[in-house]
């Protein structure tokens, strides 16, 4: 199938084939959700949406995955972000994700800046550790999840002015990671991170101590639980906004990110079902669970293509 896809974007280049390639084996390996959802995407729009889900994997990986490599994850992110720049200005770059990336933004004609604010965020996870209070926490999430909708934006396309959707693009990135901070806390706390704020959590009476005992015994006392319900709403109020946006989209990519919210959001209904025992396990949305809602959305998906609803793109969408 990915013959096919590279085909349809107009990719020839045997270098470049490759090097989406390579992309899209990243999305396929570590997000299984997002990977399910962009199978609903023309065929055209996927190797540049995995060009972009490779760039922000690899970025985030020399963050949270040190390797044992003698330079440290500051001089590798720093080093990642000349090349990125490079391959963007000059197109010569020989690795594959850099090649695929700075290949899509030259397509797409994509915002350099948004790439500035991601590596921002990116340089924050290295020295940042807590976030004192609601403004802080969204100054990071401007480049580590808005700039990520706003990134794909273009490669989705829309039926009217780009900037009309763009809040919602944006909203919609800070949903999905505003899912993993409430998904991933036991996680983060032992890389010595805390991605929630802190004013908000000391109104419950819980501070990095508390939630540190509750990740020492795997379990979630009174006042946590009632803390990370407060995180809980506000993040399902973030999917209501990101959702009136949808359709702002051009039809045939109404179904993928139709379907990626309803799935990212369905972790959230996990996390409530356990009682918020997210010290104890992990919550996830099952295979049987993700093919019954890519399921329908794959036919609304085809229609799409074939024509069954048309509309004027204010945006380029490949051919």
């Amino acid at each position: 199938m990915i013959r096919s896809e590279l085909d349809a974007a107009g990719i020839g280049e045997p270098r470049l084939r490759d090097a989406y390639r390579r992309c899209r084996d990243l999305n396929a390996t570590h997000g299984r959700t997002f990977f399910l959802a962009t199978r609903l995407l023309a065929p055209a729009q996927r190797p540049p949406i995995h060009a972009l889900y490779g760039f922000a994997r690899w970025a985030d990986d020399i963050v949270d995955l040190p390797d044992g490599q003698p330079r440290t994850p500051a001089e590798r992110l720093e080093a990642l972000a000349q090349r990125l720049f490079d391959g963007i200005d000059n197109s010569t770059d020989a690795d594959p994700i850099v090649a695929a990336v700075s290949d899509t933004v030259a397509r797409f004609d994509i915002d350099r800046a948004l790439f500035q604010d991601f590596l921002a965020s990116m340089r924050m996870d290295l020295t940042v550790t807590d976030y004192p209070n609601r403004a802080a926490l969204d100054r990071y999430m401007r480049g580590s999840a808005e700039v990520i909708g706003l990134q794909v934006l273009p490669v989705l396309g829309t039926i009217g002015p780009t900037e009309n959707a763009e809040p919602y693009a944006a909203a919609l990135g800070k949903a999905f990671q505003l899912t993993n901070f409430l998904r991933d806390i036991a996680e983060d706390l032992d890389r010595g991170r805390v991605y929630l704020p802190a004013d908000e959590l000391a109104a419950f009476g819980v501070d990095r101590d508390r939630l540190q005992w509750c990740r020492d015994h795997r379990r979630t006392d009174t006042r946590v639980r009632s803390a990370l319900a407060a995180q809980h709403a506000i993040t399902r109020d973030w999917y209501l906004t990101a959702r009136t946006g949808i359709d702002l989209l051009h039809p045939v990519s109404r179904p993928c990110v139709t379907t990626a919210a309803m799935l990212y959001a369905e972790i959230l209904d996990r996390i409530e079902a356990t009682d918020f025992a997210v010290f104890a396990q992990r919550a996830t949305v099952g295979r049987a669970r993700r093919a019954a809602v890519a399921g329908p959305a794959l036919a609304r998906a085809l229609w799409a293509r074939r024509g069954g609803r048309t509309q004027t793109l204010s945006t380029r969408m490949p051919s």
